[in-house]
């Protein structure tokens, strides 16, 4: 799986950031377990935030490489029946 960038890496630390200060202050939680049972849901929220910006950015990076109305790259030579296909003579 490929890393997230500093951007994608920002955007989901922002995320549990924002959401932890947001529950404590919407909960009004004063216990331990509360208080460890909110910042692990925005931990998680973080990082679903995280991945999903990731297939976000791969996935239209593909579609720029390719283009929506680009033709598809042409077929590689296949090797021949001995498996030397850079000394394949025509």
């Amino acid at each position: 799986m490929p890393r997230p960038s500093v951007a994608q890496a920002c955007l989901g630390s922002f995320t549990v950031v924002a959401t932890t200060v947001a529950l404590l202050a919407v909960s009004g939680a004063s216990g331990v377990l509360a208080v460890v049972v909110l910042v692990g849901f925005a931990l998680a929220l973080g990082t679903v935030v995280t991945v999903l910006s990731m297939s976000a950015a791969a996935a239209r990076s593909a579609t720029t490489a390719v283009g929506p109305g680009a033709p598809a790259a042409p077929p590689r030579p296949t090797a021949t029946a001995a498996g030397h296909g850079y000394a394949r003579q025509r």
